[in-house]
This record gives structure tokens, C-alpha cells and sequence, in this order.
């Protein structure tokens, strides 16, 4: 069976990218690495929260857009709150609808098991509060995306 893993190109600071990281999920792992003559990072496997990510230094002309985004399923205000501070942390900044953009230019969504199911809710008026109440915020708050 084919793997599907996420291959991310940095322009150069894919090593300083990855130790960030590393300081954020305690499951980060470097699998691989290839370097060039020089010692320096050319690309790299890495683990992130489970999930397998192929990065490359190309070198400047492919910048990250929020049409690539790592979708961070958490569970929890205080988890919500722990990665979007962090992922933040030296840089980043704030978009919208649970989306921020770290001080590498990589897009993430930080994305509480909550939200889906207040908007999952088979009651129509309760689902349509929590998609008003999601469009109003950066970071996720929960105890708003409910009525009273």
C-alpha cells in the first residue's frame, strides 16, 4: 500500500523550523536527514503529533500560502491554548476561524474536537450559532460556540 506523507519546502530554515517544532510536540522525531558536502540541511523526515512530514531547503521562490495548512485536531481549551501560543511563539501571527501562521510562513489550524461537534449538532439553530460564533474568532474559544 502507497504512504501519503506531506513534503514542505522551506526556502532555508528547514533545521531551525524543525528544532522549533521539537520544542512544541514531545513526539517529535528526525528520521532522516540528508546534508550536503558542506554540513548544512538539505532535507529531512520528521514526526510531528504522529504524523510523518517530508521538509526541503529549495532555496527562495515557493513561499508558503494558507492554501497549505497542518490541520492540528486537539481536544480542549487548554490544549487549544498550549499549541496556538506556542506555534506562535517568535513570530507567528493570528488569521482567522482557528488559523495562524508560524514565524516560518507554514499555516496551521488549531482545531478543538469541540468545534466539529457543535457544528455537527442535529439541531440546525445550534449548529449555525457555533459556525457564526467559529467566523467570529482567531484562536478557538469554546464556551462561545454554544448558546447560553
Amino acid at each position: 500500500m502507497p504512504t501519503l506523507t506531506p513534503y514542505i519546502w522551506f526556502d532555508s530554515d528547514l533545521e531551525p523550523a524543525i528544532d522549533f517544532y521539537s520544542t512544541i510536540f514531545d513526539d517529535a522525531e528526525v528520521t532522516g536527514e540528508q546534508r550536503m558536502p558542506d554540513g548544512s540541511l538539505l532535507g529531512a523526515t520528521f514526526v510531528l503529533a504522529g504524523q510523518t512530514i517530508q521538509g526541503l531547503n529549495g532555496g527562495a521562490g515557493h513561499p508558503h500560502t494558507d492554501a497549505f495548512s497542518l490541520f492540528l485536531s486537539v481536544k480542549g481549551q487548554d490544549e487549544v491554548d498550549h499549541y496556538w501560543e506556542a506555534l506562535l511563539a517568535g513570530g507567528g501571527y493570528e488569521t482567522s476561524c482557528g488559523w495562524l501562521v508560524d514565524r516560518f510562513g507554514l499555516a496551521w489550524q488549531v482545531i478543538p474536537e469541540e468545534l466539529g461537534a457543535a457544528m455537527s449538532n442535529p439541531d440546525p439553530e445550534k449548529a449555525g450559532y457555533a459556525v457564526q460564533a467559529m467566523l467570529k474568532q482567531k484562536k478557538i474559544v469554546i464556551s462561545e460556540l454554544t448558546q447560553g
